[in-house]
């Protein structure tokens, strides 16, 4: 037999005890667990622990921050939301809100809640409102979300002691209007932390009213 002849013959014997030893191991090799080496384990990856933030934040605040989220209302439908440092202030589920503009009154110390209101500026709470802003403690965080309509018979007075909490917007603040903010009394330059958008028939989101705003962020123990 030629040395050629005799290769093929192993080979074909080598194939043929091949297949015999996979279909012999073939049922057990599909129930058996793989195991990886210790090494090739430990870079495997591991659960992701989702850390929680206050009020929901995309991040956590630094040391000596508070945490913050408002959202006004949306149309007349859904009213606003604020929460502070993970403790929801005021929303519709504590049946707290109403038409207008709701605010929240927060030591900016201590991070205490010191009052929240809704105000009704369509049918005359004008007045007590200008008396609630008039009496705004020293060292005081104002929360600020409006629902439904914020600015139908909000007068200069009105106008005048939110901006200075800080405000740069309410001096345009109209009819069914979108508008959150956050400020302090005696404020020296403006908030940051002010979001507005006007009801506009042509851009308008809902049937007459502009879309919710969402205002979120970090801000500082005693910022005035």
């Amino acid at each position: 037999m030629r040395v050629s002849g005799l290769i093929r013959l192993l080979a074909l014997a080598f194939a043929l005890v091949a297949t015999w030893i996979f279909l012999r191991t073939s049922d057990s090799f599909s129930t058996r667990t793989i195991r990886l080496p210790r090494w090739m384990a430990d870079m495997a990856p591991k659960d992701i622990e989702i850390k929680k933030t206050k009020c929901g934040l995309s991040k956590p605040c630094p040391f000596n921050y508070f945490a913050f989220r408002i959202c006004s209302g949306a149309a007349n439908v859904v009213g606003p939301s604020m929460c502070f440092e993970n403790q929801i202030i005021m929303s519709p589920v504590k049946n707290n809100v109403g038409r207008g503009l709701n605010i929240a009154l927060v030591n900016g110390t201590t991070g205490k809640v010191l009052r929240k209101n809704s105000f009704d500026m369509y049918s005359g709470d004008a007045k007590l409102l200008v008396n609630f802003l008039k009496e705004i403690p020293r060292d005081t965080l104002v929360l600020v979300a409006s629902y439904d309509d914020p600015g139908t018979k909000m007068n200069d007075d009105i106008r005048k002691l939110f901006s200075n909490l800080g405000s740069s917007y309410v001096k345009q603040l109209g009819f069914r209007d979108s508008w959150v903010f956050l400020g302090a009394r005696d404020l020296k330059n403006k908030s940051p932390f002010e979001q507005f958008l006007k009801s506009n028939p042509e851009t308008n989101k809902y049937d007459g009213w502009p879309e919710l705003l969402e205002l979120e962020g970090c801000v500082p123990r005693k910022v005035f």
